[in-house]
């Protein structure tokens, strides 16, 4: 039987500002992690670079969500980092997909012909969506899960999405570094709102939801 971190625990972790990492793929010990500084990606105030926008608004892919979570997060484990490593061991892959189960995990998946070809996960409690991870065999195509990650929750009215790290390739969305004392107030504020996770069908509705922010450059 596998070990978790057992889901009230977890969550509980998320409302104090902690989450949890392992040092690599085979460790078995767990830590918890607070940044002094945390990085956040803007939700209303998302910039689209318009040739990243132009892309994703020609591409073919098909886009879903929690369709298949297990594959998208073993595929976040085995994706090639510059640091040759992960922090997603097994107790990581098991507690996740059975958050899922629990409907406070959720994946943003891209197709190509049925393929899955890029996909991210993170967890959702109250109005905050904590991105973990996302892997992409195709250029671009974890950028255009993000970016349908947006929308999803510009439309639910979410408050927060937490990035955890700082993260170079991040910075072109708008993303930016807040106190640690700044994100656990604003934490507090918005984690307590009812807010749901809902696929948008409609993909022209996607693409008004990124359009007022696509023209920055």
């Amino acid at each position: 039987m596998s070990t978790i971190i057992p889901p009230k625990n977890l969550v509980e972790f998320y409302k104090q500002g902690l989450f949890p990492m392992a040092d690599n793929a085979s460790s078995e010990i767990i830590n918890l992690y607070q940044p002094k500084k945390r990085f956040i990606i803007p939700i209303e105030n998302f910039h689209v670079p318009k040739k990243l926008f132009k892309l994703f608004k020609k591409n073919t892919c098909i886009f879903k969500i929690n369709h298949n979570f297990e594959n998208v997060i073993s595929k976040c484990q085995l994706a090639n980092r510059k640091d040759k490593g992960t922090w997603i061991n097994n107790i990581i892959l098991d507690t996740y997909i059975n958050l899922h189960y629990q409907k406070m995990a959720h994946s943003v998946e891209c197709y190509n012909q049925n393929k899955l070809i890029a996909g991210l996960y993170g967890v959702h409690i109250g109005g905050c969506f904590f991105g973990e991870s996302m892997f992409s065999d195709l250029t671009n195509t974890s950028k255009f899960c993000l970016l349908f990650l947006i929308a999803i929750l510009k439309k639910n009215l979410f408050s927060i999405l937490d990035s955890q790290f700082y993260n170079d390739h991040l910075i072109q969305f708008g993303a930016f570094e807040i106190s640690n004392e700044s994100y656990l107030a604003k934490l507090k504020k918005n984690i307590n709102y009812d807010r749901n996770f809902t696929f948008i069908e409609n993909f022209q509705e996607v693409l008004l939801l990124l359009q007022p922010n696509s023209h920055k450059s």
